[in-house]
């Protein structure tokens, strides 16, 4: 590799919809001193609609354009500007989701993730989607999961996780209407969350990481008394989990576990469905949790927030989660060269 920085990782930035608040969070990011001394920015997006970003957030950005078939590994600096030149910000209007933005946002996703895949990137992060402008864009659109896998060629499973400073919130299932939930539970299906909750959390620094699983039920089902999936799937998939060495317990009441997750007792929580540990998760630091998308053989993170359509526009976005989304990619992609180095 012939890179100036060769100790920082490269970190491949997807522009988010840009009817959002994606263009201004992006300009905002690479103005940081402290993402810009820890990673080498390659920014993926057109220029156009960076720039609008720019003057919205009163941001004041400095990185030169390259064009879109350069090798991050040979740019120098610290930050560059992939710029594609595929949308007018003039066409989109503010605020409303549109097929040009999900299109936008969708090929920025898939020329960072061929980046990471090709090993041109140690990490991709990306400023916040809307699920409908993607859908409007490709029609078989699911989620970030889906899409993530079909362009790196993963072969083995995915899943999606909340991080707030040190706690953890994995689940069994994701984007799946809530009256699913209970018949697409199988102690299988549990006990495969469970281990790849435990291999991810080993691959971002945790030697042995505390896991507590959640039950599906009011009061984890009360001993059978408002339903039994804690006693015939949970309880046996974190048993199974036990007799393989991961540091496990539960099945606990969903509406405690947190609380002593948060006091210090576990370092993550493996919930049955999306909104029973999402609540939680960002009623404790809505501007600082983030999104990774585990068991890629690059760390993927974005704020766990959306696209604030509401507020896009004005500059006054919240960078927080945003930060600290790169700024755990750099770590996790840091401590992965230094891994794959001493290897």
């Amino acid at each position: 590799m012939n890179m100036q920085s060769p100790g920082k990782p490269v970190i491949a930035l997807a522009m988010g919809d840009p009817a959002g608040i994606s263009p201004e969070l992006t300009a905002k990011l690479v103005c940081l001193d402290e993402i810009r001394s820890r990673a080498r920015l390659i920014v993926i997006g057109d220029r156009r609609v960076f720039d609008e970003g720019a003057r919205v957030a009163g941001a004041k950005a400095d990185l030169p354009n390259v064009t879109p078939s350069a090798d991050p590994r040979t740019i120098g600096g610290d930050a560059a500007f992939m710029d594609i030149g595929h949308l007018d910000p003039a066409k989109i209007e503010r605020g409303v989701a549109s097929q040009p933005g999900g299109a936008f946002a969708l090929e920025n996703y898939r020329r960072a993730l061929t980046l990471a895949r090709d090993g041109q990137a140690d990490a991709v992060c990306f400023t916040p989607f809307n699920k409908k402008a993607m859908r409007l864009a490709r029609a078989e659109y699911d989620d970030e999961i889906a899409f993530s896998t079909e362009v790196a060629g993963l072969k083995t499973p995915a899943s999606e996780f909340n991080v707030l400073d040190r706690l953890w919130n994995a689940r069994v299932t994701s984007h799946i209407a809530l009256k699913d939930v209970a018949s697409l539970l199988s102690v299988e299906r549990i006990h495969r969350a469970l281990k790849l909750t435990d291999a991810c959390m080993r691959r971002a620094g945790f030697a042995e990481p505390r896991i507590a699983v959640a039950g599906l039920n009011p009061h984890a089902g009360d001993g059978g008394n408002f339903g039994r999936e804690e006693i015939d799937l949970i309880e046996p998939a974190v048993m199974a989990g036990r007799a393989e060495g991961i540091a496990v317990e539960g099945p606990f009441p969903a509406d405690t576990v947190f609380l002593r997750a948060k006091s210090g007792a576990f370092d993550a929580v493996l919930t049955m469905y999306h909104d029973q540990g999402q609540i939680a998760m960002k009623l404790m630091g809505f501007d600082r949790g983030v999104t990774i998308l585990g068991g890629f053989p690059f760390p993927i993170c974005t704020p766990a927030h959306g696209t604030a359509y509401d507020i896009a526009g004005q500059g006054v976005a919240s960078v927080g989660a945003s930060r600290a989304a790169l700024l755990l990619a750099a770590e996790m992609a840091g401590a992965a060269r230094m891994g794959n180095r001493a290897a």
